[in-house]
């Protein structure tokens, strides 16, 4: 199963007030395990930057001014999404949004509605009354956040892979030790575990009196009892 956790910088809240996305970082990861494989960029958002924005990503107009425009990466990053894999994000729908409002002016087919999985909404369920937050959940999980002075596409991106994957149930979730697996299409992982005998048995617990008293309480259920098929099946 393939996914891809990402995030992005913006220049505001609002692309239909013409704020834009100024970066974004992507981690790839196959059945739950990050893989060396990431998309990251910044852009040139085509306006000035808010003193509002710069205090958050530290990403000012001088360091955008020679970056590339979004339709300029546009094809790259679907590419490096795909058609099929899982989004996600933390707040995703906010993310969504203004990637679409990216993909619309670059006249890219945009992002189908319910593909991303918003891990905030998730720690929410999880958590009720807890904070949520990127930072919050981090401490919560032992994450080390450390150098997050600034918000980073890329590194908030490897911080909410760690986080997601606690969220799921830690690392490698899916993982059944000493037993064969098979990916389902949906999914979820289908474990076929044979039975193998023991090469010596266990001796019997049971005392000779124990026996005995269980054969006369099955003797006083009658020809029909189902522990008597039982055994005869066994046998």
């Amino acid at each position: 199963m393939r996914e891809i956790v990402f995030d992005t910088e913006t220049t505001g809240f609002d692309p239909a007030t013409g704020d834009r996305v100024v970066e974004i970082g992507a981690i790839e990861l196959i059945n739950h395990l990050p893989t060396k494989n990431h998309f990251h960029v910044y852009l040139n958002p085509d306006r000035a930057m808010p003193a509002e924005a710069l205090a958050v990503h530290g990403l000012g107009d001088d360091f955008l001014r020679d970056k590339p425009r979004f339709a300029e990466v546009a094809d790259r990053f679907l590419d490096f999404i795909g058609p099929d894999a899982r989004l996600i994000a933390h707040n995703a729908d906010f993310d969504i949004r203004f990637l679409n409002a990216e993909l619309r002016l670059a006249k890219r087919p945009e992002l189908r509605p319910g593909r991303a999985l918003d891990t905030a909404a998730m720690a929410r369920q999880k958590f009720p009354g807890a904070p949520a937050s990127l930072d919050a959940l981090c401490r919560r999980f032992g994450v080390d956040n450390s150098g997050r002075d600034l918000h980073g596409a890329l590194l908030d991106s490897e911080l909410l892979a760690a986080v997601y994957l606690e969220l799921i149930g830690g690392r490698q979730p899916d993982l059944v030790l000493d037993a064969p697996a098979v990916q389902a299409q949906d999914g979820v992982v289908l474990v076929m575990a044979p039975r193998r005998a023991r090469p010596v048995p266990l001796p019997p617990r049971l005392t000779t009196a124990e026996v005995a008293a269980h054969a006369a309480f099955v003797a006083r259920m009658g020809d029909k009892a189902l522990w008597l098929r039982y055994t005869a099946a066994s046998g």
